[in-house]
């Protein structure tokens, strides 16, 4: 008869306890522990616990968009009357800067002043000295008027000869002139709101060169006056030579302290 298979076999193989987990090599997960959780899982819920409603699109309001359109058409506008009344004064002279001379002067000078013209325009031709002469007043209440002091040749002869050479002041006497005959007319009265400043400029200028006195006596007035002499142009432009220059001579103008402050200069 066939041996049965014994019952107690399989409560033996239950008494053995297990081996023990080998080194290097994982063992049976603990029970009641969760196994791993799939990737993206943690990420997903991050993501949906932690974002923020998206904040409302910000939109200009109406009376905003009018406000900085207004500004930016009178902003177009100011750039090109600027640019407009600059242009005027630098072209050559026609219709539009002749009927507007005033509106493009009162705009232009002095703060926006070109010293420059378009177009290539005629060099000068006319050399332009400065003279001055001075009225001085004696102790006894006699008056002595001394001769013409050519300006202009000083500053040409400090320049003469000179390996560096300033131009300062023969610049700045050129420039106080023209600044002079461009406010006023050739019966000398003022054209505009620069006359009167144009008078101290030069005088302030011209004092500054002879200084307090002359011969040893105050000086108490100053007169000033151009001469011009036109420079001869080449044969085949048929300009006459000339050497004789032409005079504009300005009225007498007086000297006091208040006129020798701030130029350096001690009696």
């Amino acid at each position: 008869m066939a041996d049965e298979p014994s019952s107690e076999a399989p409560r033996a193989a239950e008494s053995i306890p297990a081996a023990p987990p080998q080194p290097g090599l994982p063992g049976p997960p603990p029970p009641d522990v969760p196994g791993p959780r799939p990737p993206g899982d943690d990420a997903d819920e991050a993501e949906h616990e932690t974002a923020a409603p998206e904040p409302p699109e910000r939109r200009w309001s109406t009376p905003s968009l009018a406000v900085l359109g207004a500004a930016a058409v009178v902003l177009v506008l100011a750039v090109a009357y600027h640019l407009g009344t600059i242009f005027l004064a630098i072209a050559p002279s026609n219709p539009i800067s002749q009927r507007e001379s005033a509106a493009v002067t009162a705009h232009v000078m002095p703060e926006f002043e070109q010293n420059w013209q378009l177009f290539a325009p005629n060099p000068l031709q006319d050399d332009i000295a400065v003279e001055a002469r001075v009225q001085t007043l004696a102790a006894d209440g006699s008056r002595t008027i001394s001769p013409w002091i050519d300006l202009t040749a000083a500053d040409i002869a400090a320049i003469r000869g000179n390996v560096a050479p300033s131009h300062i002041n023969q610049n700045l006497l050129r420039r106080a002139w023209d600044y002079y005959t461009a406010w006023h007319n050739q019966t000398d009265d003022s054209t505009g709101f620069g006359g009167p400043l144009s008078v101290e400029y030069l005088k302030r200028i011209a004092l500054q060169r002879i200084g307090r006195d002359w011969g040893g006596l105050p000086v108490i007035q100053i007169q000033i006056r151009s001469a011009t002499t036109s420079v001869t142009g080449p044969a085949w432009t048929g300009a006459p030579a000339t050497t004789t220059p032409s005079y504009r001579t300005l009225g007498w103008w007086p000297a006091d302290d208040e006129d020798y402050q701030g130029l350096g200069v001690g009696r």
